[in-house]
């Protein structure tokens, strides 16, 4: 039996190249399609990949006759009816954790960002006016980081952080002393990490 696939998201090379070596699949691409198409183009796949862009939703899924599975490449699920898809026995599958890394460091590159004007000095420089002094920044090191959220990628954030000799202030109320002592942060009240961060 083949298994016909819709991915309506892009995905990277690596994903689209284990999906054309996988045996008896084929897949198709349709990126964003309105509600309309989707519902239109849905009936004809055993599976459908998505991201955060599309919405399975009642209707989308009603026309869904062959479906099985929906995969999001992401950790919510929140654009999916989840409760009509268990109904109809559609299985849907998240990847938490898969970004978690990645968002982790782009979250430290953000911050490298702000504080060293790397924006500001690229514009600049592009003009042809490069001024060195406007440009210094400020450092990390010594410096009093606030996190909301603490899971997986908070986490990491955390111990990125520390690597640049930062303190690490966090605010989630679901998460416990011992954790934080794991993670090297002092929990604090939401007012405080704004105040002290």
């Amino acid at each position: 039996m083949t298994y016909n696939i819709l991915i309506t998201d892009e995905l990277s090379a690596q994903a689209i190249t284990l999906l054309e070596n996988a045996p008896d699949v084929t897949f198709d691409t349709v990126y964003r399609p309105s509600q309309d198409k989707l519902q239109e183009i849905i009936g004809d796949y055993d599976a459908v990949i998505i991201r955060s862009s599309v919405k399975i939703d009642k209707a989308v899924l009603a026309n869904a006759a062959k479906l099985k599975v929906v995969g999001r490449g992401g950790v919510g699920v929140d654009n999916i009816d989840i409760g009509t898809a268990s109904l109809r026995g559609i299985v849907v599958l998240n990847t938490p954790g898969a970004n978690t890394i990645a968002t982790a460091e782009h979250t430290v590159a953000m911050l490298l960002a702000l504080c060293r004007n790397i924006p500001q000095a690229d514009h600049s420089l592009r003009d042809h006016q490069w001024t060195r002094s406007k440009f210094l920044g400020v450092q990390l090191y010594r410096k009093t980081l606030g996190i909301v959220g603490l899971g997986r990628i908070g986490g990491q954030v955390a111990r990125r952080a520390q690597s640049f000799g930062m303190t690490v202030l966090a605010y989630d109320p679901f998460i416990n002393d011992e954790v934080a002592r794991e993670l090297k942060v002092n929990l604090v009240e939401l007012d405080e990490l704004f105040a002290r961060s």
